[in-house]
């Protein structure tokens, strides 16, 4: 009675006491009832449920309800959490759920214009930068106290094969691991701002060549049906292949392998014009070879007007149709017009105007990438005498020195350049003189080079500077738009064993059988060989190029 009294409400009587009393008991009863109602009711539908995916199980063996009910123990939180996360996605896709802790993805700014500079960020990645990117990232959405979590979402993300790619609102370069790969095969070390600043102060053409037998950069037989017959030697019959395993070393830095995937995407809708004589197009056809054996599929790379032989036309167009990009070949020997002027006899003569430059400079004017030389066809018997064959308007020299023409063409070439060549959007190079090596005479002389094996090993033995080169870098100096000189003069010279000699043609004519030795080509270059490293030298130039319009 005491319990009783002790817990009935101030104010309230005794009547009404017990009438509450007896309402309290009755819904106990009934809720007592309700709940095991319930659990009965729960315990056959639970049992049923079971029963049922147990025997009938979904027709995907890899359904997720499946495996989660019949899996072994090992399942972690984390798997649980993440199929969590990935539903909780897909019904608010602009949050991300990272530790239970929901999110809001930072928005992915400039992706659009990062992915179109991945080939300059394949030059400026710093190691690391993929971690360094992500754990950056996961601080600023609020992440505190997750090392681990951190550092294995970040690695997660750098194995994956995109360049780019977006996980969970985190933006990854992936190029660091790719450039990382490659160096580990002993290819170009490009390490951002240190890499830059070497290749700045470095003179590329002050160095030596050196063995390296990760070298060509392309095999003899991958190109045969692109190459001129003058140009494949190994197919001409040349037996010894060392010259083939050489590469330029610069004393001051090392040039950067040439990667054709890496220079076709950094020169995607673009168009790369060589104009000069056949030294260009033994260049030309180099880095063709070169960028086409980086294309899949190499159906999609031809020439545009279907030619396969690429000497007498005027000029010459590759098409590398998934990168809609060409690389040209305009033939200009002395990149001023060859002329005829009619003689007092009624005939006419040869003539070259050192005050026209060449026909077809209306058609590459507005090229990207131009890339002059001259130099081969001044040394011959008509330039080299100059009698009654120079002209200036109506004018024709009766005798004028060499140099003196030299000049006189290439001011006018320069002038022109200053005038037509946007330099806001085109690159112009000028590749200098390359070296012959004619023994015992000229070209036309019976001069040889068919025993030479090996390079020139002694700086002593190497020929002057010629003179026109001299010439040119003088009115280099003083134009106005911005001409990068490839002189490839001294690195040329070394490589008394790169000629095609004898072995410039398989066919043979009856007086050619007779003294072979007498017809030898020690101007020209077989390839794979010399000319390869100067494409090396134009990639180095286009990347260093592309590195500091990045970085402005």
């Amino acid at each position: 009675m005491a319990d009783a009294t002790k817990y009935v409400p101030i104010g309230v009587s005794t009547n009404n006491h017990h009438f509450l009393t007896d309402l309290k008991s009755i819904f106990s009863i009934l809720k007592a009832r309700k709940t095991v109602t319930f659990a009965y009711t729960f315990t056959v539908v639970f049992v049923f449920v079971t029963v049922f995916l147990a025997f009938s199980p979904s027709s995907n063996a890899s359904s997720p309800w499946f495996t989660n009910i019949f899996s072994s123990s090992t399942t972690t939180f984390d798997s649980h959490q993440s199929q969590f996360s990935s539903f909780f996605s897909f019904i608010f896709p602009n949050t991300s759920t990272i530790n239970n802790e929901t999110f809001k993805a930072p928005s992915l700014v400039n992706t659009t214009q990062t992915s179109a500079n991945s080939s300059q960020d394949l030059v400026s990645a710093p190691k690391n930068s993929t971690l360094q990117a992500n754990s950056t990232t996961l601080k600023e959405v609020g992440v505190k106290n997750q090392t681990t979590n951190a550092t294995t979402y970040a690695a997660n993300v750098s194995s994956s094969d995109s360049a780019f790619s977006a996980v969970k609102g985190v933006v990854s370069n992936n190029h660091t691991a790719s450039l990382e790969k490659k160096q580990s095969k002993g290819k170009s070390s490009i390490e951002g701002d240190e890499w830059l600043k070497s290749m700045i102060k470095c003179d590329f053409f002050d160095g030596e060549w050196v063995k390296d037998d990760s070298y060509p950069l392309y095999d003899s037989g991958s190109c045969t049906d692109f190459f001129d017959e003058q140009f494949n030697c190994i197919r001409n019959g040349r037996p010894d292949k060392n010259y083939q395993k050489y590469k330029w070393k610069p004393k001051g830095c090392n040039l950067p392998r040439l990667d054709g995937r890496r220079m076709l995407d950094m020169l995607r809708g673009k168009r790369l014009v060589f104009v000069g004589d056949s030294l260009n197009r033994n260049m030309w056809e180099s880095l063709i070879c070169i960028l086409r054996n980086a294309v899949k599929d190499k159906t999609r790379v031809y020439e545009a007007n279907g030619r396969v032989h690429f000497r007498g036309e005027a000029s010459y167009s590759f098409i590398f149709k998934d990168y809609d990009f060409t690389v040209e070949l305009f033939v200009s020997p002395f990149l001023v017009q060859e002329w005829e002027m009619p003689d007092k006899n009624g005939t006419k003569k040869e003539t070259l105007r050192l005050d026209l430059v060449g026909r077809s400079s209306d058609q590459y004017k507005n090229a990207d990438i131009i890339v002059f030389n001259t130099g081969h066809w001044w040394t011959h018997d008509k330039t080299s005498k100059g009698e009654d064959y120079y002209q200036e308007g109506s004018h024709v020299y009766h005798e004028l020195n060499v140099l003196e023409a030299f000049r006189k063409a290439i001011t006018t070439w320069s002038r022109w350049v200053d005038t037509n060549v946007n330099p806001s959007k085109s690159l112009v190079f000028f590749r200098g003189y390359s070296a012959s090596h004619f023994s015992g005479g000229q070209w036309n002389s019976g001069g040889a080079c068919d025993s030479e094996t090996a390079p020139i090993d002694n700086e002593k033995y190497l020929n002057e500077y010629p003179p026109k080169m001299r010439v040119l870098e003088k009115v280099l100096k003083y134009m106005k738009t911005h001409v990068t000189y490839l002189n490839i003069t001294r690195m040329t010279d070394f490589r008394k064993d790169g000629h095609p000699s004898i072995y410039r043609k398989q066919n043979l004519s009856p007086e050619e059988r007779k003294s072979p030795l007498l017809y030898q080509d020690c101007s020209h270059w077989c390839l794979p060989g010399v000319p390869d490293a100067w494409n090396e030298v134009l990639y180095a130039k286009l990347l260093m190029r592309q590195y500091q319009n990045q970085h402005q």
